[in-house]
């Protein structure tokens, strides 16, 4: 791979024209299922009436193309950010499905390949990639962001208007302390915490429906960070979120009036109601 700098700079933070409100989705942590909450999230919100689109941040691990059933095997020559004036019109057309408008390097490079930019690269690709694509009209734009914290989401902070976090956590405590430090990082920036999204939360007996907490939870205990911030949800854990994801036809598209759409429709009307408090 050949990486070349972007040397134009951004005074103010970037407006995506078209654009209602972009949230980015993270967790400080792998393994949690952000990438799973993003997509099923997504097609929630779509689902109550909006139009929504998914920018695939995670340039070292990108899942949502394959999640959403799109695979590429081709793997590219070369990948190189463009020097690209400022005020440049977007040109990427991003892939449309489920009704989902969808951006992501998983579909620039093949499924196997690796990439790796160098940190300062990082940032500087996210969000070069994200400018350049051709929305359209979308009242809400979820960001998948890597479990990480350092590029590219300092990049995004710094240059991206953003109308707010959500951060997905499981209920385990070394989980929460993670998340906590990922959101750290939102709330210094001045980012709207939205809530938490506690994913895997219990589990459901399909035999006699009786209510299980698989992960063991302190729960008088919470990190500092997250003391004063709400729990907006909590998916269960049940078998149908990982079939859905395994035939790469997400729950919200193929089973919405389950228990765990029934949980992700809830966090879409906790999610509407308060980006329209803070927009108003």
């Amino acid at each position: 791979m050949v990486w070349l700098n972007n040397t134009s700079t951004m005074n103010t933070k970037l407006l995506l024209p078209g654009i209602k409100h972009i949230l980015v989705i993270a967790s400080g942590k792998g393994g949690v299922g952000k990438t799973t909450v993003t997509v099923n999230l997504a097609l929630a919100l779509q689902r109550s009436g909006a139009s929504v689109g998914i920018f695939d941040a995670d340039i070292y691990g990108p899942n949502v193309p394959r999640m959403l059933g799109v695979r590429r095997y081709k793997e590219s020559e070369a990948f190189v950010p463009v020097l690209r004036r400022v005020h440049a019109p977007a040109y990427i057309q991003p892939l449309t499905r489920f009704g989902l408008k969808v951006m992501s390097v998983g579909l620039l490079v093949a499924e196997q390949q690796v990439i790796n930019p160098p940190a300062s690269a990082a940032g500087q690709l996210v969000v070069q990639t994200l400018k350049d694509v051709v929305w359209g009209e979308l009242d809400y734009l979820l960001v998948d962001l890597p479990p990480s914290a350092g590029q590219p989401q300092e990049d995004l902070l710094r240059l991206v208007q953003l109308s707010g976090a959500v951060i997905v956590t499981t209920p385990q405590d070394l989980s929460l302390l993670d998340a906590g430090r990922s959101l750290q990082l939102f709330r210094d920036a001045g980012v709207p915490i939205l809530g938490v999204v506690e994913n895997m939360s219990y589990f459901v007996c399909p035999g006699c429906g009786e209510r299980h907490e698989i992960f063991q939870r302190s729960q008088q205990w919470r990190p500092p960070a997250l003391a004063d911030v709400p729990v907006i949800g909590r998916v269960p854990l049940l078998p149908e979120i990982s079939q859905g994801i395994n035939r790469a036809d997400p729950l919200m598209h193929q089973q919405p009036e389950n228990v765990q759409g029934e949980a992700f429709m809830a966090i879409t009307a906790v999610l509407r109601e308060q980006l329209s408090i803070n927009s108003g």
